[in-house]
């Protein structure tokens, strides 16, 4: 299956299901390393200090190359992709993709490793699985 795992780069599980999915033989989009010559996209290419702008500066970084070049990637892989991986604890990015790819009508799986805050809309998913191996299990049902 060609799967988009979304998720956060403050994730420290994000790499290690990247991996596992590949290993049981997924084809896997990975937001860190899009291509074989590109680290994924990052506001600091544009601005080190990134954190402080304000909400027009950052509707206007919107239009930079950088920004284009980055959501090209992340929303072509999105089209590729028959179903998303949402990996928990991740932000706004993340969830918008979940909901993208449930509004494609495309399979969402809610992957949560650790506790957090009840989501309600979770109930979108196709499957919560709170293992990785569960997650896997789940998969080559499909």
């Amino acid at each position: 299956m060609k799967i988009y795992v979304a998720s956060s780069w403050r994730c420290a599980a994000q790499s290690g299901v990247v991996m596992a999915l590949r290993e049981a033989g997924h084809d896997v989009y990975d937001f860190r390393n899009p291509t074989e010559e590109s680290q994924g996209f990052r506001w600091s290419e544009i601005d080190a200090d990134w954190q402080s702008w304000s909400p027009a500066r950052y509707r206007n970084a919107l239009r930079h190359s950088v920004v284009k070049r980055g959501f090209g990637l992340d929303f072509g892989a999105m089209l590729w992709a028959e179903a998303c991986v949402l990996v928990l604890p991740c932000g706004r990015s993340a969830h918008l993709e979940a909901g993208w790819f449930v509004g494609a009508r495309k399979p969402l799986y809610v992957l949560i490793l650790e506790r957090c805050e009840p989501e309600l809309m979770y109930k979108m998913a196709t499957s919560i699985c709170v293992s990785l191996e569960e997650l896997i299990r789940v998969l080559r049902r499909k």
